[in-house]
């Protein structure tokens, strides 16, 4: 059985490569990194597929960025994630795939969607302004699932993470997500021995958090799934998984969990002219619960595992 994994030097991706390397009987796996292959290049696409004829894909491939980098780069967002899904999911199908994960994200559910949000709230209303680009191209990735599912009869499934966190994040201090840009941003007000921290918009909105491994975890879980359990679970026309906590936290609980990992004792100040995005984006995790997977790591202690692995890596350099 050979595995192409699509972004394995991503997050993600990196870590369903762990979880797969550490499996008793480890598949084929098959990697590229983009100087090898340009997965928004058509023409090189098709030919990896027809040189490798995997029998698994697994999509982890994208292009991500919190709110700044949204808003600062929308064309690239739609653009580039649009492009990689439409090649990778059109060959896949061309070469004769067995079997396809793609794996999304939360922004897909609209702003005011009810909560938790249920993968039922799809195209529903208007999506969060400040990652729509990437939000449509997530959406048409589900939708292209679906499609060749329903056309062809394939077997390409989707899920839908919440906010993810972890070993290989990205600790930019403008282009990071919420996490990630707090964990570096009270590791440097420590270090400077400053007497407090201002984050980002009110403090008020709340967000839900699953360590990266975890989401390695369900992804396999949803992956392995025998097709007849994975069809009695969805709908073709509404197919994809949401994978989260069930939980979530005020950004300001966040950033207070945060600062007592890292070691930062000062205040805490919101800056409310800074914009807070949708206000709550908890996951329906129901339909998961269901068929079998839970999520494992707690809050607090996947956030320190992440802070060590950006000691230990010297993230805090390199970001």
């Amino acid at each position: 059985m050979k595995t192409f994994i699509a972004g394995h030097r991503g997050m993600v991706g990196a870590a369903i490569l762990r979880a797969l390397s550490a499996r008793e009987q480890v598949p084929e796996i098959v990697t590229r990194t983009h100087a090898e292959l340009d997965l928004t290049n058509q023409a090189a696409v098709a030919n990896f597929f027809q040189t490798e004829t995997p029998d698994v894909v697994i999509l982890a491939a994208a292009k991500v960025g919190g709110i700044h980098a949204n808003n600062s780069y929308p064309a690239e967002f739609i653009y580039e994630n649009l492009m990689i899904e439409a090649n990778v999911i059109h060959q896949a199908f061309t070469a004769g795939v067995r079997r396809l994960l793609f794996l999304g994200s939360s922004c897909i559910y609209p702003k005011q969607a009810p909560q938790p949000m249920s993968e039922q709230a799809l195209l529903t209303g208007t999506l969060e302004p400040t990652n729509e680009p990437y939000a449509i191209a997530k959406i048409a990735g589900i939708k292209l699932c679906e499609s060749y599912n329903r056309q062809y009869g394939v077997d390409f499934r989707s899920v839908m993470p919440t906010n993810l966190y972890g070993p290989g994040d990205n600790f930019h201090p403008q282009n990071s997500h919420v996490l990630p840009a707090l964990i570096r941003r009270f590791h440097e007000a420590r270090q400077a021995g400053a007497d407090k921290v201002t984050i980002w918009g009110s403090g008020t909105p709340r967000r839900e958090f699953l360590h990266v491994d975890d989401m390695a975890a369900a992804s396999l879980f949803v992956l392995d799934l025998p097709v007849a359990e994975y069809a009695a679970a969805t709908d073709p026309m509404l197919s994809h998984i949401n994978v989260g906590t069930g939980t979530d936290v005020s950004i300001l609980e966040l950033a207070r969990i945060v600062a007592d990992v890292v070691g930062f004792d000062g205040d805490i100040e919101t800056d409310p002219s800074k914009p807070d995005g949708t206000m709550r984006k908890l996951m329906d995790v129901s339909r998961l619960d269901q068929m079998g997977w839970r999520a494992k790591i707690e809050l607090r202690d996947g956030i320190s595992r992440t802070y060590q692995w950006f000691l230990d890596t010297g993230a805090d350099i390199r970001g």
